[in-house]
C-alpha cells in the first residue's frame, strides 16, 4: 500500500525531471544556434580580415542596428516636391546601413540578422566567380525557405540540391525562346485588351486622360502567365494573385527580421494572416490542378509540373506540396517583377520625351502599322537599350543571395559552412566606377555596343541573376517587355502626371511605392 502511495510522488518526480532535461536540451540547441555557430563564424571571417559592425544583439544580431540607421532623423522619408524630382540615385535611402557600413568597411564586409551571418559583397571581381560557381555547394539561403516560405515555400527559387535539379529539368524548357515565341500571339491579345481600357478612358476624358497604370500592367502580367503556363486567364486566377499580393506585402513589413530564431512561429497578427493566406492559396492552386487533372492534358507548364511531381525520379514525399510552391513561385515572379519593370520603363520614357520619341519612332518604322512579331523584335535596337537601362536602374530584386553548404573558397576568401553572400544589385548597377560619372542617369545609349561595351565590368549587370540560378523566364520578361512597350508607344504619348510621387520601397521586389499615375493621350 505505501509503494502505491510513494507511485504518483515518483511519476512526478520523473516528469519534472524530464521537463528538466528538455529545457536544458532546448536551451543548449539555441545557445548553439544562436550564439555558439553565429560567433565561430564571424570569428573565421575576421581572422581573414572580413570585419564589419559587431551585434548589438545575441536574438537579433544587428537588426537593432540597422532598424536605428534606417529611422535617423537624417533620413526621414522626403517631401511631397522633393519626391516629385525623378532622383535614380536611392539605394543609399532604401539601405542607408549598407552605404554606412560600406564606407565604414569597404565593399565587403560582414555583418548579422538573427542566427544569420552574412558577407556583403560589391566588388565585380568575386560577383564574377560566384556567377562562374558551378558546385551545388553554393545555393540558395535556407533561410528564404523558412522566412519566406509562405510565398515561395521549396519552388524552383528557394530549392538547392537534387530537387532543384529535378525543378529546373521540368521548368526550363518551358521558357526556351522556341517556347515563348509560340506565346507572341497571346501576349499581343493581353496587351490588345488592357490597351482598349485605356483607349476608352482617353475617349470619355476628351482626348486626354490621368491613368494609374501600374494596377492594369499588373493585371495584364499575371493575364499572360496564367494563360501561357497555367490555360486559364485572369479573371479565374484573380484570387490567387490578389491574395499573393497580400502576402507579399505583409511579408515586406516583417522587412529585416529574418533569421530570428522562432520568430515565425509565434502568433502575432502578421503570423496569423500569413498561415490563412498560405492555407487559402494552396487550396485555390489545388483547384485550378483538381479542374486540370480532370480535363484533358494540356501542353502548358502546369501540366509539366504535375508530371515532374509524378516522376518517380522526383523523390518526392509531398506531390501536393511540390506542385503548390512550383506554381506560387511562377504566379508571383511570373506576374510581379515584370509587371513592375514595365511600371519602371514607363516612368522614365515619361520622365525622357527625347527618348519617348526615338523608341516610338523605331516601332513605326519597324512595324508600320503592323502587330508586332519576333523578327521585328530582334530589330529594335533602341527598345532593347531603354529595357537595359531601365533594369539597370531599377532591377526588380534589390539582391542577389546564396549560402555556403560547404566550407568553400572564393576569389581567395574562406566562406565557411553556413555563411550567406549578400550581393546589393543596385549599388553594382550604379557605382560610377564601373558605369561611369552618370551612372545615376537615365541614358540608354550606354547600351549601344550592347550589356559588354555598356560598363567597364560587364558581369556587374545582373538584373536576371547570376549563374546557373538566373532567371529562367529572362527570355519570356524581355519579349512581353517589348511587345508591350511596341504596343503602347504605337497608340501613345505620355508624360508624368501631377498626381505621381516618385518614391521607390522595397517590397521583396523594387517598386514605385505609391503607384504609377501617366497623364496619357491618343498619337
Amino acid at each position: 500500500m505505501e509503494e502505491l502511495l510513494l507511485l504518483p510522488q515518483l511519476l512526478l518526480k520523473i516528469f519534472i525531471t524530464l521537463v528538466v532535461i528538455s529545457l536544458c536540451s532546448l536551451s543548449l540547441h539555441f545557445y548553439i544556434i544562436s550564439i555558439l555557430n553565429p560567433r565561430k563564424l564571424r570569428s573565421k571571417l575576421i581572422k581573414q580580415g572580413i570585419r564589419g559592425p559587431a551585434p548589438s544583439s545575441f536574438i537579433y544580431g544587428n537588426i537593432p542596428d540597422m532598424k536605428r540607421i534606417q529611422s535617423s532623423k537624417f533620413l526621414k522619408t522626403s517631401s511631397t516636391a522633393e519626391q516629385n524630382i525623378m532622383n535614380h540615385d536611392y539605394f543609399h535611402k532604401l539601405f542607408s546601413y549598407f552605404e554606412l557600413w560600406g564606407n565604414e568597411y569597404g565593399p565587403v564586409f560582414t555583418y548579422s540578422t538573427g542566427n544569420v551571418q552574412i558577407i556583403y559583397v560589391s566588388k565585380p571581381e568575386i560577383v564574377k566567380e560566384i556567377s562562374l560557381w558551378t558546385s551545388l555547394d553554393l545555393g540558395k539561403p535556407s533561410f528564404l525557405k523558412r522566412d519566406r516560405g509562405p510565398l515561395l515555400g521549396q519552388g524552383i527559387f528557394t530549392s538547392n540540391g537534387s530537387l532543384w535539379v529535378h525543378q529546373r529539368k521540368i521548368i526550363a524548357p518551358e521558357f526556351f525562346m522556341e517556347k515563348v515565341k509560340g506565346m507572341m500571339n497571346l501576349m499581343v491579345d493581353s496587351a490588345t485588351n488592357m490597351l482598349k481600357l485605356w483607349e476608352s478612358e482617353v475617349h470619355n476624358e476628351g482626348g486626354v486622360a490621368d491613368i494609374r497604370v501600374d494596377l492594369d500592367l499588373r493585371n495584364f502580367s499575371a493575364d499572360i502567365i496564367s494563360r501561357a503556363c497555367f490555360g486559364s486567364s485572369y479573371i479565374r486566377g484573380k484570387e490567387i494573385f490578389t491574395k499573393l499580393r497580400a502576402l507579399q506585402q505583409i511579408m515586406a513589413i516583417q522587412g529585416l527580421h529574418m533569421g530570428v530564431p522562432g520568430l515565425r512561429h509565434l502568433p502575432t497578427k502578421n503570423n496569423r494572416d500569413l498561415w490563412k493566406l498560405e492555407k487559402e492559396i494552396a487550396l485555390l492552386i489545388l483547384k485550378v490542378v483538381k479542374e486540370r487533372r480532370e480535363a484533358k492534358s494540356e501542353n502548358d507548364l502546369l501540366q509539366m509540373i504535375l508530371e515532374g511531381a509524378n516522376s518517380v525520379d522526383s523523390g518526392l514525399d509531398n506531390t501536393d506540396q511540390f506542385i503548390v510552391d512550383n506554381c506560387k513561385n511562377i504566379y508571383f515572379a511570373g506576374h510581379e517583377t515584370t509587371a513592375t519593370s514595365a511600371s519602371w520603363i514607363l516612368v522614365l520614357l515619361a520622365a525622357s520625351p527625347e527618348w519617348q520619341s526615338r523608341v516610338r519612332a523605331e516601332v513605326e518604322n519597324i512595324c508600320a502599322g503592323s502587330l508586332p512579331d519576333f523578327s521585328m523584335l530582334r530589330k529594335m535596337k533602341t527598345l532593347t537599350m531603354v529595357i537595359h537601362e531601365a533594369l539597370r536602374l531599377y532591377p526588380p530584386a534589390a539582391f542577389l543571395t546564396r549560402e555556403a553548404f560547404q566550407d568553400i573558397t572564393i576569389s581567395d576568401m574562406q566562406v565557411p559552412k553556413g555563411t550567406n553572400i549578400w550581393i546589393p544589385i543596385i549599388k553594382l548597377h550604379q557605382d560610377p566606377k564601373i558605369w561611369g560619372p552618370d551612372a545615376h542617369e537615365f541614358n540608354p545609349d550606354r547600351f549601344s555596343r550592347g550589356i559588354a561595351g555598356a560598363c567597364k565590368a560587364p558581369q556587374a549587370y545582373v538584373p536576371f541573376g547570376i549563374g546557373p540560378r538566373t532567371c529562367l523566364g529572362q527570355n519570356f520578361a524581355m519579349v512581353e517587355l517589348k511587345i508591350l512597350m511596341c504596343l503602347i508607344l504605337s497608340k501613345f504619348s505620355f508624360t508624368i502626371s501631377p498626381k505621381y510621387r516618385h518614391s521607390p520601397a522595397f517590397r521583396l521586389v523594387i517598386e514605385p511605392e505609391h503607384g504609377v499615375d501617366l497623364v496619357i493621350k491618343r498619337t
